[in-house]
């Protein structure tokens, strides 16, 4: 069992299919899109602020973009590699609607692995500072049945203070503790996570036709009202080709409308989650059928991460939040990018959801970014990425980027380097989501925090001011575990 459970690995862009820098989208004139900017070169439905035309590295297409953090914008005080600022110049208007009139979400991917190796009991959650809790990954079968990964660190595990000696059927492990802490934390809410890298192929086949995608959303379902759940959020990783985009159209709808004829029976008024893990590569968000899936989620958690490492051939920022032109092979992708690309295709800034590491990745044997390397050393618990936690290594120094807006530590004796955020960078990128209205944050995974201060999760949290308040829905009246069912009375 925990052999494998080293493969459920952090989701990957596979980026070492990608070589070229990600490209612009140029639109036609008089190309009808709906976006949030305004550039000359295109005629737009919707203008929410004025920005002029941005270039990536490399290229010379005209192409849409969020706006820019202002040029006064903190950097982190750590060594810092440049001081050459990122294009800067625009300034919103309040045409917009901003998330913190509702509060932000600050979601965090919680493993059911976890409680093994890293030894990371839900308990451990920092529930105060969150508003969503992405327990991942429930498993697939042949047939389109998604089902537990793991019944004892689901349901099985008993925790201190859990009865041996319960009358009836009762969930126990993460199930019952994520239950406990909702009473205790009304804000937060649980979604279960289906799918990620490892089971990801399996999607393909059970979205190809309707009786797979109608077993898919109902056995989906049936888990969330028997685990007291909040809701869904689908990660496949990722859709090959147009067909396979259509197919995942096809498979959120009717897991939409499952939720909805399930809230009506039970659950009247309350509105039932549905996200997606949505990539940060061009190569895999540009084949997603993003107009057609937008109206069906609520969310989309963009992996803003694993930009670099093992399969690429020089070291580089796994999470920059720009591209630095005079080092293009140590930001071969960028969050920026990717955030422009999704609002150029429609989707609003406040269902944008930025995905920050809580783990670096490594090179060995480097002279620095963008440098060749010979390897990627040890690790937490796999070779090559530490937790934040273990963070910096001996020896190390934090630096920054004020370019890409990028951490990391390096260590020039032993050749030694990790990308990775730190508070200060995290500061940066959530300064970047109020400045730019989108939904929140998303980290991947809980158990690589730091505590106190220098808890990222914390840090974002603080920096985006109000959190989203929403309460999340206690009463799961056919489920089939008892304690569940009663609302784990008494804890």
């Amino acid at each position: 069992m925990l052999s494998s459970l080293s493969l459920l690995v952090a989701p990957l862009l596979l980026l070492s299919t990608i070589s070229a820098l990600p490209q612009d989208i140029e639109l036609g004139p008089g190309e009808d899109v709906e976006v949030l900017c305004e550039c000359p070169e295109v005629t737009v439905t919707t203008t929410v602020w004025l920005t002029g035309p941005t270039n990536a590295p490399g290229s010379n297409s005209t192409t849409l973009a969020p706006e820019p953090l202002p040029s006064t914008a903190s950097s982190p005080s750590i060594t810092q590699t440049s001081s050459v600022p990122a294009d800067q110049t625009s300034s919103p208007n309040n045409t917009t609607s901003n998330p913190s009139s509702s509060g932000y979400r600050n979601a965090l991917y919680f493993t059911n692995w976890g409680i093994y190796g890293a030894n990371f009991q839900p308990q451990q959650l920092p529930a105060g500072k969150i508003t969503h809790v992405l327990y991942v990954f429930a498993d697939i079968a042949s047939d389109g049945e998604v089902r537990s990964s793991d019944s004892y660190a689901d349901l099985e595990k008993h925790y201190p203070g859990d009865s041996w000696n319960d009358q009836g059927l009762n969930a126990y492990g993460c199930v019952k503790q994520l239950y406990k802490l909702k009473k205790q934390h009304r804000q937060m809410k649980t979604l279960l996570s289906i799918g990620g890298w490892t089971y990801s192929p399996k999607f393909a086949p059970v979205a190809a036709t309707e009786a797979g995608r109608q077993r898919f959303c109902n056995s989906s379902v049936t888990l969330l009202k028997d685990w007291g759940f909040d809701g869904l959020d689908i990660d496949w990783e990722y859709p090959s080709d147009a067909k396979q985009a259509q197919d995942f159209v096809a498979l959120l709808r009717t897991c939409r409308e499952a939720l909805d004829a399930y809230a009506a029976a039970h659950a009247p008024g309350y509105h039932f989650i549905l996200t997606i893990a949505a990539p940060a590569g061009p190569q895999n968000y540009n084949t997603l059928a993003m107009e057609s899936m937008d109206p069906l989620l609520d969310a989309w958690h963009v992996m803003a991460y694993d930009y670099a490492g093992s399969w690429d051939t020089t070291s580089g920022h796994q999470a920059n939040l720009y591209p630095e032109p005079r080092n293009p092979q140590a930001t071969k992708f960028s969050t920026d990018r990717a955030v422009r690309d999704y609002l150029a295709r429609g989707v609003p800034p406040h269902k944008i959801v930025l995905g920050l590491p809580l783990y670096g990745r490594a090179f060995e044997g480097t002279k620095g970014l963008g440098q060749p390397y010979t390897g990627v050393g040890a690790g937490s618990l796999q070779a090559g990425i530490w937790l934040y936690k273990d963070l910096p290594r001996p020896g190390a120094t934090e630096r920054y980027d004020d370019v890409a807006k990028a951490s990391y530590s390096f260590n020039a004796a032993a050749g030694q380097l990790v990308s990775y955020d730190t508070v200060g960078s995290a500061e940066v990128k959530a300064e970047y989501v109020v400045h730019n209205r989108l939904g929140g944050a998303v980290f991947w995974e809980a158990s690589g925090d730091k505590n106190g201060s220098e808890s990222l999760v914390g840090a974002v949290a603080a920096g985006m001011g109000k959190l989203e308040t929403a309460t999340n829905w206690l009463s799961y009246p056919v489920s089939r575990y008892e304690n569940i069912r009663k609302g784990v009375p008494g804890e």
